[in-house]
């Protein structure tokens, strides 16, 4: 099973969903404006790739709470996603026990095509 983790109105999230529609991919969608995934499953995703992958420094969630000032080190970072599921970098896909984060087309039909 394919687990799309992100909000719906996300380009990068768009872009995965219609990559999976038009390749006939059936997927489960995550909505982080509906769910707040477990401090495990984010856990998980910081040790499948890296708290770098997964912290989203660039989007407004960030700007507006001006973590920058901050200077957060890993264990802060992690504590942020924690509580802000907007600072996740978006889509966050699962499938065969793997994640992928963001969105990568090429990757994409290597992995799933």
């Amino acid at each position: 099973m394919i687990i799309v983790y992100g909000i719906k109105n996300c380009d990068s999230v768009k872009k995965a969903l219609k990559f999976f529609k038009e390749n006939n991919l059936e997927i489960e969608f995550f909505d982080f404006k509906k769910e707040q995934p477990s401090n495990e499953k984010i856990k998980s995703w910081v040790e499948k790739s890296s708290i770098d992958k997964v912290f989203n420094n660039k989007g407004t969630t960030y700007r507006t709470l001006k973590l920058k000032d901050l200077n957060l080190d890993e264990n802060g970072k992690f504590e942020w996603l924690c509580k802000e599921t907007m600072l996740i970098k978006r889509p966050v896909i699962e499938a065969n026990n793997n994640i992928i984060i963001g969105f990568d087309e090429v990757l994409y039909k290597e992995t799933f095509l």
